[in-house]
């Protein structure tokens, strides 16, 4: 569930990247529009939800890493018991 959410919020987050390049190019500097600055405060408010949704995911160990090369922590347990 967790990575799913994760995944929404980048595909949002491009998404909001792509509107803010398309009212760059169509207002040309227009000073009355200000659609620019809001899609950058979306795609800043999208980012600071995506760090605290990984951030919560860290904490409660839903998210941690699972290289293929890293023994784990039970690993250095057992060849210090050795």
């Amino acid at each position: 569930m967790l990575k799913t959410v994760i995944v929404l919020l980048m595909i949002a987050l491009v998404a909001s990247l792509a509107s803010g390049l398309v009212f760059l190019m169509s207002d040309q500097g227009n000073p009355e529009k200000k659609r620019l600055f809001t899609s950058l405060g979306a795609r800043l408010g999208i980012g600071a939800c995506l760090l605290l949704v990984i951030l919560y995911g860290v904490m409660t160990g839903q998210l941690g890493h699972q290289n293929p090369w890293d023994p784990g922590p039970g690993a250095s347990e057992a060849a210090q018991a050795e």
